[in-house]
């Protein structure tokens, strides 16, 4: 979970104004497409950074997408969810010694933890990778009104129009949005849009997701094949 973000709070109900969502934006013109599974890092590198139990977990991720290519996306979407929910949640700081680090999925599980980012994007990667559709995807910056932090989860709707379904990993089972009454939506976004988002997939569109600065530098991580070494 954002460290820096959780010393903040949103009224529920109020969505996060202009001005505080321009501080979570960068005025970079960076776009980039998240279309496919990466090619798998080097055993060499991997063990070096994380052990073999790093590179096992990495070799499993391939193995899942396999496994579910062609199933329903129901069956996808719930295979996405068990897998990832296996890892550990774990602070940034307490593993990449800095306050907020956006995780790639090889990063994400080769240190076999990581925060509710970390969990989201890789499932909102495999999703793709799966062949879900962007449009249908929406990676949503929420309040977990339990503990008063912020959050994040992915959701799915096939259309616009009908009512999405939560990819959490507090609630480790897929559910309806309309029955996550302990989230509270901030903003939501995906492979190329940004919104001052609802949880049933409504908003108001506010530019283009390249906007978010942790979000580019992920993408650009991620096309390089850049893993980060735990120990600093």
């Amino acid at each position: 979970m954002n460290a820096l973000l959780r010393r903040r709070r949103v009224r529920p109900g109020r969505w996060l104004s202009s001005l505080a969502l321009a501080g979570l934006l960068a005025l970079g013109g960076f776009v980039a497409s998240v279309e496919a599974l990466p090619r798998l890092p080097s055993r060499q590198t991997v063990v070096s950074l994380y052990g073999d139990p790093g590179w096992q977990r990495i070799q499993q991720w391939p193995v899942l997408i396999d496994r579910l290519q062609g199933r329903s996306v129901e069956t996808q979407l719930a295979g996405v969810n068990d897998f990832f929910n296996q890892l550990r949640f774990v602070d940034d700081i307490d593993v990449w010694g800095i306050e907020d680090y956006w995780a790639t999925p090889f990063e994400f599980l080769g240190v076999g933890a990581g925060d509710c980012e970390d969990f989201a994007m890789a499932k909102y990667l495999t999703l793709r990778e799966l062949g879900v559709p962007d449009d249908q995807l929406r990676l949503h910056y929420v309040k977990y009104v339990p503990y008063d932090q912020f959050h994040m989860v992915v959701t799915w709707a096939p259309t616009p129009s009908t009512p999405p379904v939560v990819l959490d990993n507090i609630v480790k089972t897929v559910e309806p949005a309309a029955s996550r009454n302990d989230l509270v939506p901030v903003y939501s976004f995906n492979g190329s849009h940004l919104w001052i988002s609802k949880l049933d997939g409504q908003g108001r569109e506010v530019g283009e997701s390249s906007r978010l600065s942790l979000w580019e530098s992920w993408q650009r991580r991620l096309e390089r094949g850049a893993l980060r070494d735990p120990r600093g």
